[in-house]
C-alpha cells in the first residue's frame, strides 16, 4: 500500500493503538503529525517514527477544542504541505456505573472522544475542501458503542456518537471527495487492560512476549495494537476511495463489518395504535425477538 506524498494527523498517537496506526502509516509512505497530550511520549513516537525512515513531527496539546484541532491541521499544512487523512484516536477512560458517575466522569470521556473527534473532522474537512483533492477521515469507534458495555455510559454515548456522525458526514462530504469511516478496534492497550478477562493475558504479552492465545485472537478477534494498523493505513490508501460510511471492525485475526440501525420488526393497524393494542400484540410480533445487547465476551465478567 502506497501513500507516499500524502499527510495525515493522528490524534492521540504517543503510545497504544494511535502509535501503531502513525507508525504504519509513516511505514507506508506518509508523513505524519503525530499528536498527544503528553511531550515525552509525542516526541518518543516521533524519534521511532524517523528512526525508521518515516517523517513526522510532534503537537503537544490535549484533543476537544477548536484551538488543538485547528493547531493540528495547521501543524500538517506548515510542515508537510498538505492534509490528507485525519485519524481522530485520542480518547479516556472514566468508567463506573451509571449511580456513581459523576457530571466531570462523563463531561471529560465526551470532550475527548465525541467533541475532540466533531473538532478536528470539522477542522479537517475545511482543508480537504479548500484544497479540493479530496481526503479521508478515519474516527474511532468502539464496540462498547456499537453494544454498549457495562459500566461505560460516557464512553458508550460517545462512540455511539461517533458511529452516527460517520454516516452523517459520509453524505455531507461525498462530493468534496473525502470519504470518512470508523475504525472499531479491539486489541490489547492500557485500556483494555483494564479488564480482567484481557489482564493477564496482556500483561504476558507485554513482559514475557507470549503471543496472545487463539480464543483472544479468533474467537474474540482481538489481538495487538499493531494487528489494527493495516485498516488505517487501507482506509487511507486510494484502493479504499470508494469505502464510505463504513464501521469496520478489526482486532487479532478477525475482520468484520458492522451493520447500521435498522428496523428488525414491524406492525401495522389501521388508525394507529394506543398502550393496549401494543401490549396485545407485542409479544408476537413486534417484540417476538428483543435484540440482545452488551459485548458477549465480556458478559460473565465479575460485576462492581
Amino acid at each position: 500500500m502506497n501513500l507516499n506524498g500524502k499527510v495525515a494527523v493522528v490524534t492521540g498517537s504517543g503510545r497504544g493503538l494511535g502509535l501503531a496506526y502513525a507508525s504504519a502509516l509513516a511505514a507506508a509512505g506518509a508523513a505524519v503529525v503525530v499528536n498527544d497530550v503528553d511531550g515525552e511520549s509525542a516526541g518518543q513516537a516521533v524519534k521511532q517514527i524517523t528512526a525508521a525512515g518515516g517523517r513526522a513531527h510532534a503537537v503537544v496539546a490535549p484533543v476537544g477544542t477548536a484551538e488543538t484541532a485547528d493547531a493540528l491541521v495547521d501543524a500538517a499544512v506548515s510542515t508537510f504541505g498538505r492534509l490528507d487523512v485525519m485519524v481522530t484516536n485520542a480518547g479516556i477512560l472514566r468508567d463506573r456505573v451509571l449511580w456513581k458517575m459523576t457530571d466531570d466522569d462523563f463531561d471529560q470521556v465526551v470532550e475527548v472522544h465525541l467533541r475532540g473527534t466533531f473538532t478536528c473532522a470539522r477542522a479537517a474537512a475545511v482543508r480537504m475542501r479548500e484544497q479540493g483533492e479530496g481526503g479521508r477521515l478515519i474516527l474511532a469507534g468502539s464496540p462498547a458503542g456499537q453494544r454498549g458495555n457495562f459500566g461505560q455510559t460516557n464512553y458508550a454515548a460517545a462512540k455511539s456518537g461517533i458511529a452516527a456522525m460517520v454516516r452523517t458526514w459520509a453524505m455531507e462530504l461525498a462530493k468534496a471527495g473525502i470519504t470518512v469511516n470508523a475504525v472499531v478496534p479491539n486489541a490489547a492497550t492500557a485500556m483494555t487492560k483494564t479488564i480482567p478477562a484481557f489482564a493477564p493475558h496482556i500483561e504476558a504479552l507485554e513482559q514475557r512476549g507470549e503471543p496472545l492465545p487463539d480464543w483472544l485472537r479468533k474467537g474474540v478477534g482481538f489481538g495487538t495494537a499493531e494487528d489494527v494498523a493495516g485498516v488505517v493505513v487501507f482506509l487511507a490508501s486510494d484502493a479504499a476511495g470508494s469505502v464510505n460510511g463504513q464501521c469496520v471492525g478489526i482486532g487479532g485475526d478477525k475482520l468484520s463489518l458492522w451493520s447500521h440501525p435498522e428496523e428488525v420488526s414491524v406492525a401495522y393497524r389501521d388508525r394507529g395504535w394506543n398502550a393496549d393494542d401494543i401490549a396485545t400484540v407485542w409479544p408476537t410480533s413486534v417484540g417476538a425477538e428483543p435484540r440482545t445487547y452488551g459485548i458477549a465476551a465480556l458478559q460473565n465478567l465479575p460485576r462492581t
